[in-house]
């Protein structure tokens, strides 16, 4: 008999089962997560979110489990074979597959050639000839004739006789959990490619000869080989080594051993071990490469998930610009370059769409538009888009900064995955009703700038882009999945109550789409809320509804300090306690983090607040609305580095690493191509998960260490040691351009040329400037 699920969840966590018991009474209730981590750790004994994570999904698997059990008792019970040991076996059952291979030989099914060969009362030859195998087996057939049901010769009768004994071994819980084990430490997958397909299926010439052990194959080559196989280029199977390629297959003597059969040269013998051949070969090894190709692919689906998880948190938590004045650009060639300029607020104020390339040319034009909407707002960044002409708008702007630097501006290329995708939804149309679509862009590569949690809420996180293989992988789990990421840091960071909008509140714990259109309607007819108490007001939010969000809404400037805070409005008796023992204020207190060091947490613990509360508290009230992401760093792309052409082994880049995988991390390094770092190569010590190093949006420094303009890859590496491959460099790169020449910074290059008017600005600078002049004067 199984433990109750709360003991076995505990075990799985290294948790106490009353820790677990409480969290499931919570979740049961409706709370959520990200509550539950923050504002029960009492109650839960700590768990966290990942815990919490686990939990909820293990919970939901065992109660399933346990259902299913209840369903394979009643069938069973009803047919009338239920058996005390049987019963004791399921209810022993740790998974559904042992569960199912339980319930395998009383599923109903159709009628099946075993079937049909015991109604015509055959079972008794296939049990004798297997308890003994000195009888003759075409002698003893002749005793089983049935020409009514079909059975007129012995032939047919040993055929339906075999028919039995193959659908008992097929069906035997213990030797299925036998093969299947067996076959999973020592089954390897194959690959090899179909016939007339080698052209077509190119891309996966990798997997034309490809053995490797299923126990031990990473998620992205399950993944890839699955693919080949969908797209009709791979054959796969199920394979192991055998040495003499006639043999049996080592699993036929795992069937013999079960039902004790061995070949003594008797009678029955032969027929036996046919029989085994046939059960496996027919039956038991399709099944069961089925099976075990299903879990591959489902252990591969699940860290593949693992995979975008992590990313999509990495980016979601990405170091915010903050409120600053930040110019997007939405970087075409024939159809312009788009701009859209938002204040500190993220509210738009201004667009327009200059055409500085092909086929206009209007480069003059372009950076005096440029130069008037970033002087008329005082804008302090520029957010350009990663997408086509990106490089060339870069250097536009860059052209611009050289050339007015009192302007003071900061470019920053952005990652625009998923731009286009909000630009046309139904959230874009109604933020921007009168708005074109192609500046909607624009905008959105602002915002993410400025706040990428913010402004990728809006967007379905499978369209941002980093993940592996997500179009493979089951959409339900990985959407699960990956909402459930959104929320948690959507909750770990808070939100201001009075700008978020409707599709950011909405991922705050308790609200949903409607509440978070409601509180923006409230807003907007009532304007700000003052203190998280008016949150009460706002129609369909009741006292639960509050109670789940009211912590991760914050309102700065309101009646209460404290409601700026992450501290709950439950809590707020704890911190009264806390002035009244100190005598002070609480705006006295807020931010005093050398006097609130000296306080004792314990003195204000109750029987509702413990410890871990009250520490949190303090803690807040140190630093009062802390934001846990980090602080903002922008990455610098080579000047002259823009397409694969200008890039040779052994150059030192800098770039924002945009995925992160299991074999290794791609990094944007400005030539609308990312490279790949190998695990191998991401640091000087043995790398178990590319995670451990790096993650997504970080910026770290490469080097080239191989340049393919066929297959459009490029091999960097984060060991500066490293040595590049001289085998295949890049048409037209500089392999050994020395430095302060072609491929040397463009200030360099330029303080080069000299300087012009006595000061320090460069000649060709201050000729762009005049020009610049002239065409603002216009």
């Amino acid at each position: 008999m199984l433990p109750p699920i709360e003991h076995r969840i505990a075990a799985e966590l290294a948790a106490q089962p009353r820790q677990v018991v409480a969290a499931i009474q919570l979740l049961d209730e409706g709370a959520t997560v990200p509550f539950i981590a923050r504002y029960r750790k009492e109650v839960t004994g700590g768990l966290d979110d990942t815990q919490l994570r686990n939990l909820e999904e293990r919970l939901g698997y065992l109660r399933e489990l346990e259902d299913r059990r209840a369903a394979v008792v009643a069938s069973i019970t009803e047919q009338g074979k239920m058996t005390d040991a049987l019963a004791a076996e399921i209810a022993s059952a740790e998974t559904k597959q042992r569960l199912e291979d339980l319930y395998l030989p009383y599923k109903q099914k159709r009628r099946t050639k075993a079937q049909i060969a015991r109604e015509a009362g055959i079972e008794p030859l296939a049990l004798a000839l297997l308890e003994n195998p000195n009888l003759v087996p075409e002698t003893e057939a002749e005793r089983y004739f049935n020409a009514d049901a079909g059975f007129a010769d012995v032939k047919s009768v040993l055929d339906g006789a075999r028919q039995i004994l193959i659908e008992r071994f097929a069906e035997d819980a213990e030797l299925l959990g036998t093969l299947r084990s067996w076959l999973q430490e020592n089954g390897q997958v194959s690959s090899t490619v179909i016939e007339g397909k080698e052209t077509e299926g190119a891309k996966f010439r990798d997997w034309f000869d490809f053995r490797e052990p299923v126990a031990t194959m990473p998620s992205h080559r399950a993944l890839a080989l699955l693919r080949g196989r969908n797209e009709g280029m791979l054959r796969l199977a199920l394979t192991v080594d055998q040495p003499d390629p006639d043999a049996p297959h080592p699993c036929e003597g795992r069937i013999a051993a079960r039902f004790g059969i061995r070949d003594q040269g008797r009678a029955a013998d032969r027929w036996l071990r046919d029989s085994v051949r046939w059960a496996w070969s027919v039956k038991i090894s399709l099944h069961l490469e089925l099976e075990l190709m299903n879990e591959l692919r489902e252990r591969a689906e699940e860290e593949a998930i693992r995979v975008f998880a992590r990313n999509l948190k990495d980016l979601l938590l990405a170091a915010p610009a903050g409120a600053r004045c930040t110019m997007g650009l939405d970087p075409g060639i024939r159809t312009g370059v788009k701009i859209a300029v938002i204040d500190r607020t993220g509210k738009l104020v201004d667009t327009a769409t200059i055409y500085p390339f092909e086929p206009r040319r209007d480069r003059e034009g372009s950076l005096a538009t440029l130069a008037a909407m970033a002087k008329k707002h005082a804008v302090d960044l520029v957010a350009i888009g990663n997408g086509t002409a990106s490089r060339e708008t870069d250097k536009l702007v860059a052209d611009l900064m050289e050339a007015l630097p009192q302007l003071r501006l900061t470019r920053v290329t952005v990652s625009e995955a998923g731009a286009s995708v909000y630009s046309a939804s139904e959230l874009a149309a109604r933020e921007f009703p009168d708005l074109d679509v192609s500046l909607r862009g624009a905008v959105s590569i602002a915002r993410r700038l400025q706040d990428p949690l913010a402004e990728l809420v809006k967007i379905d996180p499978k369209s941002i882009g980093v993940g592996q293989y997500q179009h493979d992988v089951n959409q339900s789990r990985l959407a699960k999945s990956l909402d459930a990421v959104v929320e948690d840091c959507v909750n770990a960071v808070g939100v201001d109550v009075n700008t978020a909008s409707a599709a950011l509140l909405a991922r705050i714990s308790g609200l949903n789409a409607t509440l978070a259109g409601n509180i923006v309607e409230h807003r907007d007819a009532n304007g700000p809320f003052a203190s998280r108490d008016a949150l009460k007001k706002v129609p369909r939010l009741g006292p639960k509804t509050f109670e789940q969000a009211a912590g991760f809404l914050r309102i700065p400037n309101g009646d209460n300090p404290l409601d700026a805070s992450s501290v709950h409005p439950e809590a707020y008796p704890v911190v009264e306690r806390i002035l009244a023992k100190v005598s002070k204020n609480v705006r006295e207190l807020m931010g005093n983090a050398s006097f609130l060091k000296t306080l004792r947490p314990v003195e204000f613990t109750d029987e509702r607040f413990g410890l871990p509360t009250v520490q949190d508290i303090l803690a807040e009230l140190e630093k009062p609305g802390r934001d846990p992401r980090p602080e903002f760093r922008t990455a610098s792309f080579r000047d002259g580095v823009e397409t694969l052409k200008d890039l040779a082994p052994g150059m030192m880049l800098e770039g924002v690493v945009t995925n992160v995988t299991n074999f290794g991390a791609f990094v944007d390094i400005g030539v609308h191509q990312d490279g790949l770092v190998h695990i191998s190569a991401l640091s000087e010590r043995f790398v178990k998960d590319p995670h451990s190093v790096v993650k997504a949006g970080q910026v770290v420094k490469v080097k080239v260490l191989e340049v393919d303009l066929p297959r459009n890859r490029i091999a960097l590496t984060m060991r500066m040691s490293d040595e590049p491959s001289a085998a295949r460099p890049a048409g037209g790169a500089r392999d050994n351009a020395p430095r302060g020449r072609s491929d040397a910074p463009r200030q360099d290059r330029n303080a080069q040329r000299g300087t012009s008017r006595g000061n320090d600005r460069p000649a060709a600078a201050g000729a762009m400037a005049d020009a610049l002049a002239r065409a603002l004067r216009k």
